[in-house]
């Protein structure tokens, strides 16, 4: 039986420049690095060879979420562009109590962003309201905020 999610991973292009993504801009605290390889990480992973950079981030005092890990491969990463609208892990979602003051923050610092905060009304179906935007992470992975509004 499943009993709980332990992280959501992440592979990306540069190991550093995506620490500093989710530590510096996002918020989220390094709790330590590893390097995997050898026949048991050959064969987690299906290849041959491999050297694997993971870090972990967790959330901190401000900011409350289940771990992030992010992989760097050795061999060249094959970067595809995210896409809600394709088959995957549309998203990672983080809640923030002021949107629009988030996103002036987060555009002021160069993430690029899919459109500007929307708001929605989902109370028919028992969801409530909320405002909600996506952006992406430095390898065009989507990534999301939303605020409940009473």
């Amino acid at each position: 039986m499943i009993r709980e999610i332990i992280h959501i991973g992440v592979t990306v292009k540069d190991i550093e420049r995506s620490i500093e993504f989710y530590r510096d801009i996002l918020g989220l605290k390094l709790k330590g690095r590893l390097l995997m390889k050898g026949k048991e990480t050959d064969i987690l992973f299906g290849a041959e060879d491999l050297e694997v950079k993971v870090a972990y981030l967790n959330g901190s005092d401000d900011l409350k979420c289940p771990p992030v890990e992010l992989l760097e491969f050795s061999e060249k990463t094959e970067i595809s562009q995210s896409h809600l609208q394709k088959t995957s892990i549309s998203e990672i979602c983080f809640k923030v109590d002021d949107i629009d003051s988030e996103y002036e923050r987060l555009k002021n610092l160069g993430v690029e962003f899919i459109s500007e905060p929307q708001e929605f009304d989902f109370i028919e179906y028992g969801f409530g309201k909320s405002k909600a935007v996506y952006f992406k992470d430095p390898d065009g992975v989507i990534l999301e905020l939303i605020q409940e509004i009473n």
